[in-house]
């Protein structure tokens, strides 16, 4: 699902738009992950791309009961499915469709207790090589300023053919 950009508290972590135009417009995004990536919607529209940047994205995750652990939190691999997701499209941002470009390293910090709610993340890349990108996110409960989790993550960049 594409949305409108609603960029508002946590613009000097993820600031949108950036001087360099993404690749890929949302149009695009969406539909890379509708056809290649049909997994993400078995509950529904659930991941939504709200901004796309060069190297830097917005993402919004709806809320789902499938989502919560006990406690009534949403649950660790939830956030991390949330973030990784916003990265590797972060990444499609900046070096267009490259459906085989993965995951090397993921690292996830849990800070707060986020409420069963819409979680938000903004993420960005710090480098991005012709073989390896180097990027960070942080999650956010959508409505609250206090950030929930931080991840710094590699993706490895297939060798273009």
């Amino acid at each position: 699902m594409i949305a409108t950009p609603a960029i508002k508290s946590h613009d000097a972590f993820c600031p949108l738009p950036v001087t360099q135009s993404p690749i890929l417009t949302l149009h695009d995004i969406d539909a890379f992950l509708r056809r290649d990536f049909p997994q993400l919607y078995v509950h529904g529209e659930i991941f939504s791309v709200i901004a796309l940047g060069h190297g830097n994205c917005r993402m919004k995750m709806a809320y789902h009961e499938s989502q919560l652990r006990p406690g009534g939190t949403i649950s660790g691999p939830s956030m991390m499915a949330l973030a990784d997701v916003a990265l590797y499209v972060a990444l499609l941002g900046a070096i267009g469709e490259v459906p085989l470009a993965v995951t090397t390293n993921f690292s996830i910090n849990f800070l707060k207790k986020p409420e069963p709610c819409p979680m938000i993340v903004d993420c960005r890349y710090l480098k991005i090589g012709k073989r390896l990108a180097v990027g960070e996110a942080n999650l956010f409960s959508e409505g609250d300023e206090g950030l929930v989790a931080h991840v710094t993550a590699t993706y490895s960049i297939p060798a273009a053919r």
